[in-house]
């Protein structure tokens, strides 16, 4: 069946996400513009760089003529593109604020002036804060506790504010990615912890009951197909969590520890960050369809076989690897 749009503007594109969600798109047919500020190198798409469907504009989302640019001619958005996780918001709180909330209006009135048909907005489980509910779903109150979290928050409300006939909009809220991507990044729990084990034998558990909801790349990367793929009844104007896996932090280390054959050792210190919390992806599930097929246990094989290639170079001295240290080399503004 013909896909129902044909050109995806795809902001963060060349980010952890997008480097394996952009050649899916090409290889589903899609044309693909990407607009991204390629400050974690510009070899993200390997083969498919010079794609016949892929146009990628190097640029800035705060620059409105930027935005119009890349948008121009598209059915529809995926909208990527942010200063990710606490400590790198917390680097430059204003810098993190004029990327992830104030640039986000004018896009959206951007994209409704283009006549984009859908909006599709990553938002992130973190908005939820700590429950005690069994099962976190979309109906819950939110309870941002970090700014970054905050800010992603306000920018639902926004799409919400902006929604308008033929206009049509989803937010989807996913949980923490893992596994291998060719823009890889090393300070996600998963990936953090196969790393220590890898290289030096020893992983470090920060705390270690806290739970964490987890989803493969590959499924990461697939949801936004499938949310593109759907029909306007069922996504317009709705949020949908993507997750699979709920863990304990001390859990997943025991997963690394067993994916090794020879003998990895688990320190647990204290913490301070006791965020926990069940993701429901039920929603998802029953209302689209969408069944994630990768686990925890293969993002560490993966991620192994990575580094086992030789596709990982220097991956503690390496700030490419990490959003906050690529940030402070780059003096990002």
């Amino acid at each position: 069946m013909a896909n129902q749009f044909k050109r995806i503007m795809v902001t963060g594109g060349a980010g952890y996400v997008g480097s394996r969600l952009i050649p899916k798109l090409l290889d589903n047919g899609y044309q693909v513009n990407v607009l991204d500020l390629y400050i974690y190198g510009k070899d993200v798409f390997g083969p498919y760089h010079g794609h016949k469907n892929l146009t990628e504009v190097c640029g800035d989302i705060r620059d409105p003529e930027t935005v119009r640019k890349a948008m121009t001619d598209c059915d529809a958005v995926i909208h990527l593109a942010c200063i990710s996780n606490d400590p790198s918001f917390d680097l430059d709180p204003e810098l993190g604020k004029s990327i992830n909330f104030d640039a986000f209006r004018p896009m959206v009135r951007i994209a409704k002036e283009l006549k984009v048909k859908r909006f599709i907005y990553a938002s992130s489980s973190s908005v939820y804060g700590i429950k005690n509910e069994k099962n976190v779903t979309e109906e819950l109150a939110l309870d941002p506790l970090t700014d970054y979290s905050k800010y992603k928050a306000d920018c639902e409300v926004v799409l919400k504010e902006e929604a308008a006939p033929g206009f049509e909009t989803v937010t989807i809220r996913p949980a923490t990615v893992c596994g291998y991507s060719a823009r890889l990044r090393l300070d996600l729990t998963v990936n953090i912890l196969t790393t220590h084990a890898y290289y030096n034998k020893k992983i470090k558990v920060f705390g270690g009951d806290q739970l964490r909801p987890n989803i493969h790349i590959e499924d990461m990367a697939d949801a936004y197909l499938c949310v593109l793929d759907a029909s306007k009844e069922k996504i317009d104007g709705k949020t949908f969590n993507v997750g699979f896996q709920n863990l304990p932090v001390s859990e997943i280390a025991n997963l690394v520890k067993q994916a090794f054959d020879e003998e990895i050792a688990i320190e647990v210190v204290p913490t301070n960050d006791n965020r926990s919390y069940h993701v429901s992806s039920e929603k998802i599930q029953k209302e689209l369809g969408f069944t994630p097929k990768y686990t925890i246990e293969n993002a560490i094989l993966d991620l192994k076989a990575a580094f086992d290639k030789k596709l990982v170079t220097d991956p503690f001295s390496n700030e490419s690897y990490y959003n906050i240290k690529q940030m402070q080399q780059i003096g990002l503004t």
